[in-house]
């Protein structure tokens, strides 16, 4: 494999009037699971639709594993895998029947068991499609994806509607591709699962691309303020040093430090001194969901891009 996987160069793509993706700009180097992110009518869904093949591009350079997605190559189709929100397989066949299916289709495919292995289906390997709940059942998608073994893999939303419980034992599925050096390209709604699972996060908001890198330092995250939050009896008796520029609520204070050691020694060193308890102490530095929020504007736009 080459070292990028995909390169995007001022890529664009309009609806009428409406322009849904606006020149921009990515790059996803091979082995890393890279999350696009932004509200819905925000341009991911064309973007992602463009890199796969499945809708044409008004302007701009796209490369995916070295070849142009717009041609419909055989070769390029035989090393991706996609996995999108909603797929239909036959609820009557097996596990295994249903992989061993979709690995006919490709020239030089993955070993069934090994498909099987990975993602965490030996236990149902002959239990039928319409008996598996609906995590074993996206996990049945991946299986599909991965069946001829390809270099990249797209992942669209790949837990929604997973419980708690689903949705971690996704996580390792995906830290599993990372493993076998898959290139993942991850879309999601969750910033806890782009945190958790990305090399690179990029956000797209407006058919631009607002903000890019590593999930800790997005946004400056990395030397962004820490929140500090506590409870005393009566917060006016704080020093004016650790009342100034902090939010009040009762009993309740929530302030940022950008030298959260420094701004903890004046808070616990005074606290000893007045012998004042600092009930429910919280310390926190600012999360991806912060940063997306902030960029983003909470925005939620409608469906469709």
């Amino acid at each position: 494999m080459t070292e990028t996987a995909i390169e995007v160069r001022g890529l664009r793509k309009s609806y009428g009037d409406l322009e849904a993706v606006a020149g921009i700009d990515l790059t996803v180097r091979s082995g890393q699971v890279f999350a696009l992110l932004g509200p819905n009518g925000a341009g991911k869904t064309t973007t992602v639709e463009i890199l796969e093949g499945h809708r044409p591009r008004d302007g701009g350079a796209v490369s995916v594993l070295g070849h142009d997605p717009a041609k419909g190559e055989r070769r390029l189709k035989e090393r991706i895998g996609i996995v999108l929100q909603k797929t239909g397989v036959e609820p009557f066949l097996t596990v295994a029947e249903t992989i061993e299916m979709y690995r006919g289709y490709y020239p030089h495919p993955r070993p069934l068991d090994e498909v099987i292995d990975v993602v965490g289906l030996s236990a149902k390997r002959d239990s039928r499609i319409g008996k598996l709940s609906g995590g074993q059942q996206r996990r049945l998608d991946v299986g599909v994806a991965l069946a001829g073994d390809p270099d990249l893999l797209f992942l669209d939303e790949p837990t929604t509607g997973f419980d708690p419980s689903a949705r971690r034992n996704a996580w390792v599925l995906v830290r599993n591709l990372a493993e076998l050096g898959k290139t993942v390209f991850l879309t999601t709604h969750y910033m806890d699962e782009a945190q958790s699972l990305a090399n690179q996060v990029a956000i797209i908001s407006g058919g631009r691309i607002v903000a890019e890198g590593p999930p800790s330092q997005l946004g400056d995250r990395d030397t962004a303020a820490t929140r500090i939050e506590f409870s005393v009896p009566d917060p006016s008796k704080l020093p004016a040093a650790l009342r100034r520029g902090a939010a009040v609520d009762g009993g309740r204070v929530t302030t940022t430090a950008k030298d959260p050691r420094k701004a903890l020694h004046d808070l616990t060193g005074w606290a000893l001194q007045k012998k004042v308890a600092l009930d429910d102490l919280r310390v926190s530095r600012p999360t991806l969901e912060d940063v997306y929020l902030d960029i983003t504007g909470g925005e939620a736009g409608a469906e469709g891009e």
